[in-house]
């Protein structure tokens, strides 16, 4: 048994999300036939705060920051939308489907998550918050430019879905891919919900 686990929080995107994010990773690998380390469309989550490898006595203490981070925030909405990679300039390394957060509600939950993790001893993140979902990242330079000029021209149609929890994931590194264990759920506050 490890003494660590590779951790993460993170929201579950709903099933139609899913099976549209699938129909256009199905397109983008038949369009271009670029090897790329592709993610399963079931383990695609818009990821709120990477740990990484954290002793597993400290996870405890990182479900308690993400409920205290949803106390009395109510459901909101947001978009899928726009498709992109990073880096901005050069060949891309990861293609990604933009967030949109009109209520600004993501990035609340974001602040107060950071705040809660970081009043129990855990480091703040220091790169700006860019939500999205991570589609691929591309191990070799070669038509990395192809693939996300296709990537871009699919124009992925905007989906909306609302946020009602927030999760604390594990996460196991394998050869079939990253195998995701949901460690604790935290339900966001329906009675503060606007009627």
């Amino acid at each position: 048994m490890s003494d660590t686990w590779r951790v993460f929080c993170a929201i579950d995107l709903p099933k139609d999300l899913k099976q549209k994010l699938a129909i256009h990773l199905e397109q983008l690998k038949k369009e271009t036939g670029v090897k790329a380390g592709w993610t399963r469309p079931d383990n695609i989550h818009l990821t709120i705060k990477f740990l990484g490898n954290m002793p597993v006595s400290s996870v405890r203490k990182l479900s308690q920051a993400a409920a205290q981070a949803v106390k009395s925030l109510a459901p909101f909405k947001l978009t899928a939308e726009l498709c992109g990679s990073f880096p901005v300039h050069g060949p891309p390394r990861v293609l990604w489907i933009g967030i949109t957060d009109s209520s600004a509600h993501l990035g609340r939950l974001y602040e107060r998550l950071e705040e809660e993790c970081k009043a129990l001893g855990f480091l703040r993140e220091t790169r700006p918050f860019h939500p999205h979902l991570t589609l691929a990242r591309i191990r070799h330079a070669a038509n990395a430019r192809a693939l996300g000029a296709a990537h871009r021209a699919l124009d992925f149609q905007p989906s909306e879905f609302e946020v009602t929890e927030l999760l604390v994931i594990r996460s196991e590194l394998g050869k079939g891919g990253s195998k995701y264990t949901t460690v604790s759920t935290h339900l966001l506050d329906k009675s503060h919900q606007r009627t």
